[in-house]
């Protein structure tokens, strides 16, 4: 795996303190081997936005995904991680960085090296040292995202709306991603228990306090996330209508209800013991938290956002993820990265202007893409742009 990328010096970042104290983060150099349509690249950051235009197809995603492969998880295509290996080449990948945030200059990199004593799992780095998880990365780093596989977010399958929250309580709760996988890992194996002839009743006891104890957690995690967002002030603009967010699900209506976390568990516990026959029968576990759903509401129209326009879902899922980042700066004190994909394409020329107030207003570093660089004109000089094609990135 490519080493992180020296300390660049002390250029002028434009680092400043956000909004309600927290401290911004930067990424002062990023640099891809192997990965997807670049064999190498080294690409020089000042800290201020970074605007990446060019046609269709010539790389600029594959550069928010490397930035996204910053922080847990697989990155905003949920890719494997063989699959982001370059054509032709070594079979693995690196993606590395040099970022100035609230610990200082660190150097961070993650990749595949399928030669490698870790085999075909992924590897990371911090300052030159391998790091025991991906949560490590928190501590430097939170990378938030926006593409346009999410614009059906609302009127799509619950799953995706259940991943999308998920990856909000991530941002803030490092080891939500741990529950969750543990959550899921534990129903399979009661899935796979009930099928069984004659399933052991003790075996299946203990596994179904597990699921109660991690999905209770799971449940509540998801819930303070909720409430958070809907206590933040609202911004000073309407550009971006705000959502009122709500969870349906029967362990969330328990916790909503004020019951004590031990209660709920059990209650969740005696439900899946009772369940047995029927959840045999389906072949799944029809209760829990998996089976939950983030309910969307347009606040000033009333209305569910599955019933709006296209145009009015694209606004509040751009609002729903600004007053995420605000959100996390608040709870983590580390303004995030955003990365937005093709978000000004559909905007007009008002919420566009409304767009890059709000980024600066935040703090944060975007990283935006586009095909027209007369989208991005009213950002002047406060943004770094550059072209990309054929695998390469060239400055403007």
């Amino acid at each position: 795996m490519t080493e992180p990328p020296a300390d660049p010096g002390d250029p002028d970042t434009g680092a400043r303190a956000a909004g309600d104290g927290a401290a911004p983060v930067r990424l002062l150099a990023l640099q891809l081997a192997d990965f997807r349509n670049y064999a190498a690249l080294m690409l020089p950051l000042d800290g201020r936005p970074v605007v990446l235009t060019g046609d269709n197809g010539a790389g600029k995603t594959n550069l928010l995904e490397a930035v996204s492969l910053l922080s847990p998880g697989r990155g905003l295509r949920r890719a494997t991680y063989e699959a982001l290996a370059r054509r032709g080449g070594s079979g693995g990948w690196s993606v590395a960085a040099a970022i100035e945030g609230p610990e200082g200059r660190v150097r961070i990199g993650t990749g595949l090296d399928p030669g490698g004593e870790g085999g075909r799992s992924r590897r990371i780095r911090i300052d030159g040292a391998d790091a025991r998880s991906a949560e490590a990365l928190l501590d430097h780093i939170r990378v938030l995202w926006l593409t346009p596989a999410m614009d059906g977010l609302f009127t799509g399958p619950a799953g995706d709306r259940r991943r999308f929250l998920d990856r909000l309580v991530l941002a803030i709760d490092a080891a939500h991603a741990s529950r969750v996988s543990a959550y899921e890992r534990a129903l399979a194996q009661r899935n796979r228990l009930l099928e069984s002839h004659v399933p052991d009743p003790a075996w299946l006891d203990a596994v179904e306090l597990q699921i109660a104890e991690l999905g209770t957690a799971v449940a509540a995690a998801r819930r303070e996330l909720v409430a958070c967002l809907a206590e933040l002030a609202p911004e000073p603009d309407d550009t971006f209508p705000a959502a009122d967010l709500a969870l349906e699900g029967e362990i969330e209506a328990r916790i909503a209800a004020g019951a004590p976390a031990s209660a709920v568990e059990e209650a969740f516990r005696a439900g899946l013991a009772a369940g047995r026959g029927l959840d045999r029968a389906a072949g799944r576990t029809l209760t829990g938290p998996h089976r939950s759903d983030l309910v969307v509401v347009h606040r000033a129209k009333a209305m569910p956002a599955a019933l709006a326009s296209t145009g009015e879902q694209k606004a509040l899922l751009i609002g729903l993820v600004l007053a995420h980042a605000r959100l996390v700066a608040r709870l983590t004190r580390q303004v995030p990265v955003l990365l937005l994909d093709e978000v000004a394409a559909h905007l007009d020329s008002h919420r566009r202007a409304g767009l890059f107030a709000r980024l600066e207003r935040l703090g944060t570093q975007a990283f935006m893409t586009g095909t027209d660089t007369a989208l991005f004109e009213a950002l002047g000089d406060r943004a770094q742009r550059f072209t990309v094609a054929d695998g390469g990135v060239m400055p403007v």
